[in-house]
C-alpha cells in the first residue's frame, strides 16, 4: 500500500471547527510536506479550488500550481499529485507548465484531473460553467491536447472546445511516456472517460466491498478496451486512537455540522452539480470526500486490518485526511505505516488486483 494525503490548502477539512491549527499558508504546507517524507508517506494531493470550500468563500486557500512548483523544489521523493480543472486551464499552456514542474521535481509530478462542480466559484472568477456531460466532453478534448503535447514533437488538434496548430512543448516531462493521470467520478460518463484516457482511478471513501466492486468494474472496462491495467486509490479520513471508544468520541466531535455552518451552502451546490451513486448525508459532509465511509477509524490494529481489506479489494493508494493534519499524520505514521505487519497472515496482506 502507498500512503498519500491531501495537502490542507483550505486550512483544514472540518466544516464545524473554525480553527484546526493547520493554517492555509506556505509555511505550514512546506513543513508538512517535508515531515511527511520522513514519516513514510509517498504522495500528496494538492487540491485546486480558487475559493475555500471548507471554511467559507471568504476564507484563505492556497493556489495549487504555484504551491506544487514550490514543493517540487523543497522535497526529494514525495509524488506531487496536483489537481487541475480543464475549465480553468488552457491545455497547451498547462502541458508546458506541468512539464516544467515535473523537471523541477525530477519526475515526481502527476495530475488529478477534475471536472469542475462549483458553479458559484466559476461565476465569481468569470469562467463559463459547463453542465455535467459538457464538462466531461471538454475534459476529453483537454486530455487529448495535454497527452499529445507531451508525447509528440509537434501536435495539432481541432475540436469543439480546443484548437492547437503545430504545438511544441519542450522540454518534455521526465516521466515517460507521461506523468500519471488520475481522475475520479461515479457517473457513467465519468467512468467511461476515465477508463479510456487515464492511468489511475481515485474514489471517494466507501467500505472495501463497495470499492472492490468499483475496481472490478474498471478492470473490465480497461480489459474490453485492450488497455494496460490501472492503479486504484481511495480517499479516507483517518482517526487512530488507543481505544475504539476514544475513536468514536472523535467522530462525534467532528460530525456535528449544522445548517448554519460556513460550508453548508457549498454542500448544497456540490450535491446539485455532481452525480453520485449514493446520497451523502450532512453528517458525512462534515468531512470531505465521504472520508468516514472508508472506515479508517479505531485502534492501530483495527485501522491496519482495514488497510489490508482495501489491499485485497485491489487498492494500492490511500489518500488520507485528518485533523490537525501534522499531529495526526505523526500518529498514523508511527502506529500504522511503521507498525510491524507480522501479526497479519500472508493471505490477509495479499492484493491480487492491486496495480503497483
Amino acid at each position: 500500500m502507498r500512503y498519500g494525503y491531501w495537502l490542507p490548502v483550505f486550512g483544514g477539512w472540518l466544516r464545524n471547527v473554525d480553527d484546526e491549527h493547520m493554517e492555509a499558508s506556505w509555511a505550514y504546507a512546506s513543513r508538512l510536506a517535508r515531515r511527511s517524507e520522513e514519516l513514510g508517506f509517498d504522495l500528496t494531493l494538492i487540491a485546486e479550488l480558487f475559493l475555500n470550500d471548507i471554511k467559507s468563500v471568504a476564507g484563505p486557500t492556497l493556489d495549487a500550481w504555484s504551491t506544487a512548483a514550490a514543493l517540487a523544489a523543497v522535497t526529494t521523493r514525495l509524488e506531487l499529485m496536483v489537481a487541475v480543472r480543464p475549465t480553468f486551464h488552457n491545455p497547451a499552456i498547462l502541458a508546458k507548465q506541468a512539464a516544467n514542474i515535473d523537471r523541477i521535481s525530477q519526475g515526481r509530478l502527476s495530475l488529478n484531473v477534475v471536472s469542475s462542480w462549483w458553479k458559484d466559484e466559476a461565476r465569481r472568477f468569470g469562467v463559463k460553467f459547463d453542465e455535467h456531460d459538457d464538462r466531461y466532453a471538454r475534459t476529453e478534448e483537454w486530455l487529448r491536447v495535454v497527452d499529445g503535447a507531451w508525447k509528440h514533437a509537434t501536435f495539432s488538434f481541432k475540436g469543439a472546445y480546443y484548437d492547437v496548430d503545430e504545438l511544441v512543448v519542450e522540454p518534455k516531462p521526465l516521466r515517460a511516456p507521461r506523468p500519471v493521470i488520475y481522475a475520479g467520478g461515479e457517473s457513467e460518463t465519468a467512468k467511461s472517460l476515465i477508463a479510456r484516457t487515464c492511468d489511475a482511478y481515485v474514489m471517494h471513501g466507501d467500505p472495501p466491498d463497495v470499492i472492490g466492486a468499483r475496481v472490478a468494474d474498471m478492470i473490465r472496462r480497461r480489459d474490453a478496451l485492450g488497455l494496460p491495467p490501472m492503479t486504484f486509490g481511495v480517499a479516507a479520513y483517518a482517526i487512530v486512537r488507543g481505544s475504539e471508544a476514544e475513536a468514536r468520541q472523535e467522530v462525534a466531535r467532528i460530525t456535528n455540522v449544522s445548517v448554519g455552518s460556513p460550508g453548508y451552502r457549498n454542500y448544497k451546490d456540490w450535491i446539485e452539480n455532481t452525480r453520485l451513486e449514493k446520497p451523502v448525508s450532512l453528517e458525512e459532509y462534515s468531512v470531505s470526500n465521504r472520508g468516514l465511509r472508508a472506515g479508517l477509524v479505531g485502534t492501530p490494529e483495527q485501522v491496519q486490518e482495514r488497510v489490508y481489506a482495501f489491499e485485497r479489494a485491489g487498492v494500492s493508494l490511500l489518500l488520507l485526511q485528518c485533523s490537525p493534519q501534522l499531529e495526526e499524520m505523526e500518529r498514523f505514521g508511527e502506529q500504522v505505516i511503521r507498525r510491524p505487519a507480522a501479526s497479519a497472515l500472508p493471505s490477509q496482506r495479499a492484493a491480487p488486483n492491486a496495480q503497483i
